[in-house]
């Protein structure tokens, strides 16, 4: 099964295990997935179904365990300190899941955040992984470096380039040999990513710093009213949206994709927060018209960031002044 929508530049969303086996991945369009797995079932996303799903599940999850940080709308990290038997507990939890739900679910359970991460990943579907730090090391030293979130596309390339591809390399590699490349920072995080080093905290709660509708073309667009007319009808959505989040912002900013796939970004911060319809297109639509994209246009998209709380008033700031002498 592949779940895609139906227009020619549709991506796929996600697929079944076994179409997986034929090479269908979530982001690949569409009609290369089903060149791939022709005999696949193609079905449209219903996010609507998903999200009261996901509800359903988290309320589950939630009524076992007291702190939850939910990642999207199908994963997320579970302290389970102080549990008489955290094994036990998460195969009774997966059971009451599939019980109430009818959805499977995998564990993975290890002493920080990536290690269970990297553990609930390994024996999908279904799968039920424990491991501590050492032995994730052990059991994965062999996996491409691109295994461990946080070492995406460009950094495994950039790795392989200096003959590092697996996790074991990296963290055998020297450390001022990595800094002395990628960075401070960056060199020295990427050897304890290898290790498994990270952090355990939980976050209960993430608030929203910032909300944004977009749309992919099923045709390049020239038309700067066209251009228009389509950011128009994003920043009703958005500006609904906010309100009923009860959510306002004091950056709007405009995103572009050009038919070459190059991306471009403009915003502009307006003196006090909003989520009015009218002023997110007036500023959004000048944004556009100072940019004048000089190329067919992909995508185009619409956000207001800089939340603020609707219960206590904008504050604008004022310019200090010497008093005169």
């Amino acid at each position: 099964m592949i779940v895609a929508g139906s227009g020619p530049r549709s991506v796929v969303t996600t697929a079944s295990y076994e179409a997986r086996l034929f090479g269908v991945g979530s982001g690949m369009p569409a009609a290369r997935a089903q060149r791939l797995c022709p005999q696949a079932i193609v079905i449209p996303p219903n996010s609507a179904a998903y999200r009261e799903v996901s509800q359903q599940v988290m309320a589950v999850i939630r009524s076992h365990i007291e702190r939850v940080e939910q990642l999207g709308i199908d994963e997320a990290f579970l302290d389970l300190e102080g549990l008489h038997s955290p094994k036990s507990a998460m195969r009774r939890l997966v059971a009451e899941i599939y019980q109430k739900t009818s959805m499977r679910a995998s564990v993975g359970i290890g002493p920080n955040r990536l290690v269970a991460k990297v553990a609930s990943d390994a024996e999908k579907p279904n799968g039920f992984v424990v491991l501590t730090a050492e032995q994730a090391r052990e059991r994965f030293a062999d996996s491409p470096v691109s295994l461990v979130p946080g070492i995406g596309p460009r950094t495994s390339e950039r790795l392989g380039e200096i003959g590092i591809s697996t996790l074991a390399q990296l963290r055998a590699a020297e450390e001022g040999s990595l800094t002395a490349r990628f960075g401070e920072r960056q060199g020295p995080a990427l050897i304890a990513l290898a290790s498994f080093e990270a952090s355990a905290e939980i976050v209960t709660e993430r608030e929203a710093v910032s909300e944004s509708r977009e749309t992919t073309f099923d045709q390049d667009i020239r038309s700067g009213v066209e251009l228009e007319a389509a950011l128009r009808t994003l920043a009703y959505e958005l500006a609904e949206a906010l309100k009923r989040n009860q959510r306002s912002g004091k950056t709007i900013r405009i995103k572009v994709r050009l038919d070459d796939w190059t991306t471009v970004t403009r915003a502009k911060t307006i003196g006090s927060a909003t989520n009015d319809y009218e002023l997110i297109v007036e500023v959004a639509t000048a944004l556009l018209r100072e940019y004048g994209p000089q190329r067919p246009v992909r995508l185009i998209g619409v956000g207001v960031t800089g939340f603020a709380s609707l219960d206590q008033p904008s504050q604008l700031a004022l310019p200090l002044e010497t008093p005169a002498a």
